[in-house]
C-alpha cells in the first residue's frame, strides 16, 4: 500500500513516528554499546537504526510524491509531530555515528 489514497494521513504519521522512534532507540542503544567498547554490537544496532529510519523516510517520501502528483496531504498536528520526530531522530543518528567513531578511535 504505497499509494497515499489507500492509507489515511494519520496512519502514515503513525508509521513515521513508530519507525523514527525505533531508529532513535537503536541509535542510543548503539551509543551505549560503543561506550562499553562493544563495537560489533554497536554496528549491528546502527544497522537496525538505519533500516528503521529508511522505513520512516519512505513513508515521508510517499507523501511527497503524492503531493507532486496533485494529491496534497492535509497538514495536522499529528503529521507535524511525525516530521519533527523523524528529523530529530535523523539528527541523533548522525551525531551518534560520529560519537561512536570517536569511541572506536580512542
Amino acid at each position: 500500500m504505497d499509494n497515499k489514497e489507500e492509507r489515511p494521513t494519520e496512519m502514515v504519521s503513525f508509521e513515521i513516528i513508530a519507525n523514527a522512534g525505533d531508529a532513535r532507540s537503536y541509535a542510543f542503544q548503539a551509543l551505549y554499546e560503543a561506550k562499553q567498547g562493544n563495537f560489533d554490537a554497536a554496528d549491528e544496532l546502527m544497522k537496525k537504526s538505519d533500516a528503521s529510519a529508511t522505513l520512516a523516510h519512505k513513508a515521508q517520501t510517499d507523501l511527497l510524491f503524492a503531493e507532486m502528483n496533485g494529491n496534497p496531504t492535509p497538514v495536522d498536528v499529528l503529521l507535524v509531530h511525525s516530521q519533527d520526530h523523524l528529523m530529530t531522530s535523523m539528527l541523533a543518528s548522525e551525531l551518534i555515528k560520529e560519537i561512536i567513531e570517536l569511541y572506536r578511535n580512542k
